[in-house]
């Protein structure tokens, strides 16, 4: 089952930020902090946010899988830096 609850119909490719904080059950505002912060997933749409549903799954996935803290703001550098050693060197190895 999918961290959108919807068995058997297509997950949602995106969540809203109110969606998001309600699956990881925190405040919106704690969301919109990271965010801010440049240390959680999203893409900006004008003056909204929404939220990847695979970097939602990926943290549950990781936190379930680790059984530890999954630091969110560490998982994001470390994909922007990956992603910024591809572009700079002409793709991946």
């Amino acid at each position: 089952m999918t961290t959108s609850g919807m068995a058997g119909s297509n997950p949602p490719i995106f969540y809203t930020v109110a969606e998001a904080a309600r699956i990881l059950r925190v405040d919106v505002a704690t969301i919109y902090r990271a965010i801010r912060e440049d240390a959680f997933p999203a893409v900006r749409l004008r003056t909204r946010y929404v939220i990847p549903s695979r970097a939602v799954e990926e943290i549950v996935r990781q936190a379930s899988e680790s059984g530890s803290v999954v630091d969110v703001a560490r998982m994001t550098a470390e994909r922007r830096s990956a992603r910024e050693f591809e572009r700079k060197s002409g793709g991946a190895w």
